[in-house]
């Protein structure tokens, strides 16, 4: 079998060259590839990406002539794949509708951003509609997905991580004890909820939080959370020697969010046994086990936030109990191999005889 996969950033390549990986080890033939490299369209600031922006990839269909395609967003390689007739699925990390909505309510006042992301969406549901099947990555957003497109295929797609890249590390200059976060502040119904952390920081003086991560809402953030001296932003993290770094080296690990479906941060937190903390939304109780490897809490209670770190830092052995549970439980749940048989079994009833 040979299968075809598109990604869309460097930061999602490290996450499928590892899944390429084991599929190679289950006999799989795979092209891994930069989407853009091979398909453009309009809308795009080159016009000569208007006309023609197939011409790469049918040079690619040729030359490799898979029997699938996966591909990690919704560009024109998407709308290429499925054209060509060749089974196309497209995997949904992300609550895309929700993030259109916010998308266009907080930026679309620009006219120009406006049609933007609506040329954009007209990419999206159209991909959507025609795939071979959509694969969300986590269980509540395959229902989320069922309710929008009930007739079309999905299947789950957990995604893997390595557990041997997260391991034992020097660590960095942090006062303690101290909470850590990981994650950017692109669409504003997800960043919005960092907002809880003013009274957490405010009724918990001696508790340092740092925040690393970065994104067209950061400023709103810090510029609310920097009264306070206990807060500090630490810019975007090289991935992934220093999230390792700052992983090793905080106390808790906490995810403060209006919105995520299957989090890297959250699994990577407990791969360094640390316990952890999360906004109970979306996907992020698939990620952890509550009560066992870090607490979930309700959004936009400040107060559950502030009791389950105290009981936390209180508790020492409770805290380190929880981190050994929380790499137990990724490691096994999360690992490549499964995720790759899991996917060949999604696929398999769509590909041609």
């Amino acid at each position: 079998m040979k299968i075809l996969i598109g990604y869309g950033s460097l930061g999602k390549f490290f996450h499928l060259k590892e899944f390429t990986k084991e599929l190679e080890k289950q006999n799989v033939e795979v092209r891994l590839v930069h989407d853009i490299e091979f398909s453009k369209g309009f809308p795009s600031k080159n016009i000569s990406d208007w006309i023609g922006g197939d011409r790469k990839f049918k040079e690619l269909i040729e030359s490799f002539q898979p029997d699938a395609i996966f591909t990690d967003r919704q560009t024109h390689f998407g709308i290429h794949s499925i054209k060509s007739g060749i089974p196309t699925f497209v995997l949904l990390r992300g609550h895309y509708w929700q993030e259109y909505f916010w998308g266009m309510k907080t930026l679309g006042n620009n006219l120009r951003v406006r049609l933007a992301l609506w040329l954009r969406n007209r990419i999206s549901e159209k991909i959507f509609q025609d795939a071979s099947a959509i694969l969300p990555i986590c269980k509540y957003l395959e229902d989320v997905v069922k309710e929008r497109y009930p007739d079309q295929n999905t299947g789950v797609f957990l995604e893997g991580i390595n557990s041997d890249v997260w391991y034992h590390t020097k660590k960095m200059e942090l006062k303690h004890p101290c909470v850590g976060l990981v994650q950017d502040a692109n669409w504003w119904g997800k960043t919005k909820e960092l907002l809880v952390l003013e009274k957490v920081l405010e009724k918990m003086p001696d508790v340092h939080v740092y925040w690393a991560g970065d994104g067209q809402y950061r400023e709103k953030i810090v510029e609310r959370l920097n009264k306070y001296d206990n807060f500090k932003w630490l810019g975007r993290l090289e991935y992934p020697d220093k999230v390792r770094e700052f992983l090793e080296t905080i106390d808790v690990y906490a995810l403060i969010t209006g919105m995520d479906l299957a989090p890297l941060t959250l699994k990577e937190a407990q791969l360094m046994e640390k316990p952890v903390i999360a906004t109970d939304v979306g996907g992020d109780k698939e990620m952890m086990i509550d009560n066992q490897t870090g607490f979930l809490v309700r959004e936009g209670n400040s107060k559950d936030i502030i009791e389950k770190l105290r009981l936390i830092f209180e508790d020492g052995n409770l805290a380190q109990k929880m981190g050994k549970e929380g790499r137990k439980f990724v490691s096994k749940q999360f690992n490549w191999e499964f995720v790759a048989k899991n996917f060949l079994e999604i696929i398999k009833p769509h590909l041609k005889s």
